[in-house]
């Protein structure tokens, strides 16, 4: 069978579609109303939709909540939102760590990537090298981009522990939503 429709980026048109969709959402008056309006809910709402921020093509729709919700207390409800992020952020890493692992191991010793590393290894060295991996993963994480490509890069090419990772998505998930939540 032939397909309909051929494009080049289908999970980039996927996330475009998700964006506008749900600016579109969001605009509607029934569903401000209905996010201004839940009431003894709302923390079970910041925590899901802290949860929907960690994921590539449901953060659109974490955002139009953020954007939308009017908290009492903006630090309470980001700290709320933050532990939705840590809990699917923990979620992502064990997966990923799980799953991922024999595919990490096959990949470090591929010619490739033995040249990037010996590079990157000359031109800053391992110190500078980690921080930079730690710095860039956790801009991503902060940011409503997918957060799976910071948490790939860190259950890959660190040895982060689950404590550091939880306690890193918190923060940086926090200061995101909290940014957000002010808007």
């Amino acid at each position: 069978m032939r397909k309909l429709f051929k494009f080049k980026y289908p999970k980039i048109v996927l996330l475009v579609i998700a964006i506008i969709l749900s600016y579109f959402i969001f605009k509607n008056n029934y569903v401000t109303d209905f996010v201004l309006g839940l009431g003894e809910l709302r923390y079970l709402g910041l925590f899901i939709a802290g949860m929907l921020f960690a994921f590539g093509f449901s953060a659109p729709f974490a955002v139009g909540f953020f954007v939308t919700y009017n908290p009492i207390n903006l630090w309470f409800a980001a700290v709320v939102a933050g532990m939705g992020v840590m809990f699917a952020n923990l979620v992502i890493f064990n997966i990923i760590k799980i799953s991922f692992e024999d595919e990490f191991k096959k990949l470090e010793k591929t010619k490739t990537a033995r040249l990037l590393n010996k590079f990157i290894g000359k031109e800053f060295g391992a110190h500078v090298r980690r921080h930079l991996m730690y710095v860039f993963a956790g801009i991503i994480i902060a940011s409503p981009l997918p957060d799976e490509f910071g948490i790939i890069m860190l259950a890959s090419l660190t040895k982060i522990k689950q404590l550091t990772l939880a306690i890193l998505t918190f923060i940086l998930g926090t200061l995101g939503i909290a940014f957000l939540l002010s808007l």
